[in-house]
């Protein structure tokens, strides 16, 4: 694996290297031991996966309140889409400054979002698919989120929303009052 660091304390690109040979490839995608070795989190407690129909879906912007402390390590394995992390730790230089990369299925890359940033993505075609490695799992009234349209945020989003649900729309803008799932 090869392990990168973005401009957000503790946010990772996480690659594969892959071996290949007649058969196709084969490469790691999770060592714990690497993970330790980077400074990331290796902990696994839950795997997710989330199914979008259309391009333009957006998922987020997402994270999980005090004191839940938990780690994503995010994967496109179908399709592809473009993965955002937004820091939302007070007193941080890089506070509202965000990370976009470009997850594929054909590129196997994953990106790592630490403890106390936000995190969504939007689908660029058909048909795509998403994991998540957790470390810690789903906490019913810790989760929270802000709106992917929120202009303090100021994420450029590739295509147009064409499907973003109501719980995401109805997250408060970083002005307002923070408001609990519901």
């Amino acid at each position: 694996m090869i392990i990168t660091s973005t401009g957000l304390a503790g946010v990772f690109i996480v690659d594969v290297e892959p071996l290949p040979d007649s058969r196709g490839l084969f490469a790691r995608t999770f060592c714990a031991r690497e993970f330790v070795a980077a400074g990331l989190a290796p902990e696994v407690a839950q795997c997710s996966v989330a199914f979008n129909h259309s391009a333009g879906t957006i998922r987020g912007m997402h994270w999980a309140a005090e004191p839940v402390r938990e780690t994503k390590l995010v994967r496109c394995t179908r399709g592809a889409m473009f993965d955002v992390a937004v820091d939302l730790r007070p007193g941080s230089p890089t506070y509202l400054h965000h990370v976009a990369v470009e997850l594929t299925a054909d590129n196997r890359r994953a990106l790592f979002v630490p403890a106390g940033l936000a995190h969504g993505y939007q689908t660029l075609v058909d048909a795509t698919e998403a994991t998540y490695q957790m470390n810690v799992p789903f906490a019913p009234g810790h989760d929270r989120g802000a709106r992917y349209d929120d202009r303090r945020l100021a994420i450029r989003w590739p295509l147009t929303a064409t499907v973003v649900s109501a719980k995401d729309r109805a997250w408060a803008l970083l002005d307002e009052p923070p408001v609990a799932a519901g």
